[in-house]
């Protein structure tokens, strides 16, 4: 959905303004380049479009069928944004069945006005509980950056916030500045400190916990895929 985000947050080195018309044929476009390679997984993602009625949603899921009639063995990831929590876009792709919803919630509810003026933490949740609702044999999954000023214990309770709602993958990894000009890293967390929230995510319930200075929110996605729970086929 191009280069350019209607947000503007402040860890993310992707520019923000008003970006251009949607291309129409990218899902068949990026589901050709997924056969060319034939991957085994894939993991699809976007900038915000929040001059979109729909956000953009329509395109993910028209790039899920388009994969799914090339590879139908192919499982997916789509990372999306919150849609503005728009129940009707959501389900747009969740209809199409993606194996796993990914949203990021990025930081604790403290900080998240300052990190991402124009998200917020209850809708991030929304997103994913809606997710989990409309088709509850995908997973859900979400990301959090440490070292912007959160408390060990906010950590804890953004875990817990999305176990209740049935989340069941979480990446948690190291903030790192992209420039001068966004955030600054206000702690760094020792690799220890990771596998310490690591341990928690598991004591928690979460399925699969990736905890570790450099990780973000595709790492080991393929991993990831293999707890993906059997299902019928998605329909082309």
């Amino acid at each position: 959905m191009g280069d350019i985000c209607t947000r503007a947050c402040k860890f993310c080195n992707v520019k923000s303004g008003k970006p251009l018309p949607l291309d129409e044929d990218e899902p068949r476009r990026v589901a050709e380049s997924v056969e060319r390679m034939n991957l085994r997984h894939v993991v699809l993602t976007s900038v915000d479009r929040d001059d979109q009625p729909d956000g953009g949603a329509h395109i993910f899921a028209n790039t899920i069928r388009e994969i799914r009639a090339r590879l139908p063995k192919c499982t997916i990831e789509v990372l999306i944004p919150d849609f503005k929590a728009d129940p009707d876009a959501l389900r747009l792709v969740m209809d199409a069945r993606p194996e796993i919803l990914n949203h990021n919630t990025e930081t604790v509810p403290r900080l998240s006005r300052w990190v991402r003026p124009q998200a917020s933490p209850e809708r991030s949740l929304q997103v994913l509980r809606m997710a989990k609702e409309m088709d509850p044999q995908a997973l859900t999954k979400s990301g959090l950056m440490v070292g912007l000023g959160e408390e060990w214990d906010e950590v804890l309770e953004v875990m817990d916030a999305l176990r209740a709602v049935d989340v069941d993958i979480i990446t948690i990894g190291q903030y790192l500045q992209p420039t001068k000009d966004h955030l600054p890293v206000e702690r760094w967390y020792h690799p220890e400190e990771f596998d310490e929230l690591a341990e928690e995510g598991y004591t928690r319930g979460f399925k699969w916990v990736e905890s570790a200075p450099l990780v973000r929110s595709s790492y080991h996605a393929d991993g990831q895929a293999r707890i993906i729970p059997l299902r019928e086929p998605a329909t082309p």
